[in-house]
């Protein structure tokens, strides 16, 4: 189903537009409007997984108890040798 919109773009969002449809890109402008909002709402839902997944991790460490600075230096330090040695 389609409906039709009236929108305003800027002169340089028009001309960017019509370069796309002049250049065979994209059939109408509609196909380029179409497409912009298409990868929007692709980018917003894999923002929205991230954003899940990364509360879903801190609440899993914020469960786990917590390692002493020292500790946690230590393990960065060996995780950073372990890196330089691989390469």
């Amino acid at each position: 189903m389609s409906v039709k919109s009236s929108i305003s773009l800027t002169d340089q969002q028009d001309a960017f537009a019509r370069s796309l449809v002049k250049s065979g890109q994209y059939p109408s402008m509609s196909s380029v409007l179409q497409q912009g909002l298409e990868l929007l709402r692709r980018k917003t839902e894999a923002e929205t997984v991230e954003t899940e997944a990364l509360r879903e991790l801190l609440e899993r460490r914020l469960k786990e108890p917590m390692i002493p600075t020292v500790e946690m230096g230590s393990r960065v330090d060996a995780m950073i040798e372990r890196k330089r040695r691989s390469f």
